[in-house]
């Protein structure tokens, strides 16, 4: 069964509703949308991403080797056609991080970088948490999604909580001291119920 969701570069993979507004998944493309991205990874707040130090063209690269896998994904998350948040998936067995716990079938890796608040009066985090639900959890597959935010970053750690995670074990993924976090299908569903949301189409 499907693990992992993805698509064409530039394709609209996912909608849903969330408080009367339409978000949507992008599958990113690493030319169409370098500029954004680069903008967005090298931002002084940006520093626990890892990729600040990326020229434009090693960040092209990166992003078409990621395009390349079928272990690894990347796409825009979009509010009313704006992108918002750099939404990364993987299959954690074929990833560093797949070293540090012991994986369980059907887990998937996620990455998450707020670019941007979304222009309209919504919050980021509860579109977040509906696309996690509607999306990630749409592959056949999937039945829990683990998260590594630095361990330092406060901010990321209290973020993932609201959504639902329970935090698990600090360990080393490569230099990075990272707390994991585990969130269920059935806790992405109580987090989406309770955002309100009315589920579009994909």
């Amino acid at each position: 069964m499907t693990l992992l969701l993805s698509g064409r570069p530039g394709e609209t993979v996912h909608t849903a509703t969330v408080h009367g507004g339409t978000a949507s998944v992008r599958v990113l493309d690493p030319v169409a949308d370098l500029d954004l991205v680069h903008a967005w990874v090298t931002h002084r707040g940006s520093g626990f991403w890892g990729l600040g130090g990326l020229s434009r063209d090693e960040l092209r690269s990166t992003y078409a080797f990621v395009d390349s896998l079928e272990t690894h994904h990347a796409f825009l998350l979009c509010w009313e056609g704006e992108p918002f948040v750099l939404l990364q998936t993987y299959d954690p067995a074929h990833d560093p991080v797949g070293e540090t716990y012991p994986v369980a079938e059907g887990d998937v890796g996620l990455h998450f970088l707020l670019g941007a608040k979304p222009a309209a009066p919504v919050s980021a985090w509860a579109v977040l948490g509906v696309v996690l639900e509607s999306f990630v959890y749409a592959a056949p597959a999937a039945r829990r999604v683990v998260v590594e935010p630095d361990a330092d970053n406060v901010a990321a750690v209290a973020r993932v909580q609201r959504l639902g995670f329970e935090l698990g074990p600090r360990v080393l993924v490569g230099t990075k001291r990272a707390q994991l976090a585990f969130q269920s299908r059935e806790a992405a569903r109580a987090m989406a119920d309770a955002a309100g949301r009315a589920r579009g189409t994909r």
